[in-house]
């Protein structure tokens, strides 16, 4: 049975997108998206880089936009193309003023786009320019567990910043050493599906003080919009959706997942 589409909430209290990714977007589509969010008191969007194709995409974005910041980083899909002078492009950007954090990086061993020994060493690398610049992370895990938590260790010991790992799905062990050291998770759409418990398990024992929102657009539309396209401006429903999951008031919600927001990119 379809789901029944609704409109979207708008609440008092504004909310940060900390991960989407507007660069797919060119002209009024992306001044439309952007606005589209402002509607519904997104107040802040931060959009994610994933390969050298878009590192200086998303930095003009944000140049041109007041509402959004944004990240430098290479995505492990990504990670064939890593390479010295990637490395220094990373770590040029990112000490633009709207540069917030080194990400989208990480490991992803459910699709292999890149062999698995470069994703480690550009994981590696990357987590070093975070370190050098003292700037959180942002992270994709998938089916990765073990070396995720492995490659963690060795450096989380010098990240006094840390980061989130993003569009959690992998396993409340990789949860729990996550949270334990300090990370924030986030979640989007999937924790609005049907089959996702074990993603609700994960938000169920996260603290609210590390739970940040995101969407991963244009990808992971949420319950009731799934299907579509997905937006930043879908938002509010993974807000309702974690206050639901957590049994927590949407009014105590909404300012601790704004100041989590806050102290980890904008301070």
């Amino acid at each position: 049975m379809a789901t029944k589409k609704r409109d979207i909430p708008v609440f008092d209290h504004p909310i940060i997108e900390t991960h989407c990714h507007l660069d797919y977007l060119e002209g009024d589509a992306l001044v439309d998206t952007i606005q589209a969010a402002r509607d519904v008191n997104i107040q802040r969007i931060i959009t994610i880089a994933v390969s050298p194709d878009n590192l200086n995409t998303v930095m003009n974005i944000t140049q041109q936009h007041a509402m959004v910041w944004g990240t430098q980083g290479i995505h492990p899909h990504d990670a064939d193309s890593y390479s010295d002078a990637v490395d220094q492009r990373i770590r040029e950007n990112a000490l633009a003023d709207k540069i917030v954090a080194i990400g989208e990086i990480g490991l992803d061993y459910f699709y292999d786009h890149s062999d698995r020994a470069k994703q480690r060493n550009a994981f590696e690398r990357q987590l070093q320019i975070a370190i050098d610049l003292d700037m959180p992370i942002v992270v994709h895990t998938r089916e990765a567990d073990e070396d995720m938590q492995a490659i963690l260790q060795n450096f989380v010991g010098q990240m006094p910043k840390r980061g989130v790992i993003h569009s959690f799905t992998s396993g409340l062990d990789l949860a729990k050493y996550c949270l334990e050291q300090g990370f924030h998770l986030g979640f989007n759409g999937i924790s609005t599906f049907k089959t996702a418990e074990n993603v609700r398990e994960v938000v169920d024992i996260t603290p609210i003080d590390k739970i940040l929102f995101e969407t991963d657009a244009p990808y992971l539309t949420p319950v009731p919009y799934r299907g579509k396209p997905n937006e930043p401006k879908y938002l509010p429903f993974i807000a309702e959706n974690i206050s639901t999951v957590k049994s927590i008031p949407l009014d105590e919600l909404l300012p601790k997942v704004w100041r989590n927001s806050m102290e980890l990119f904008f301070t």
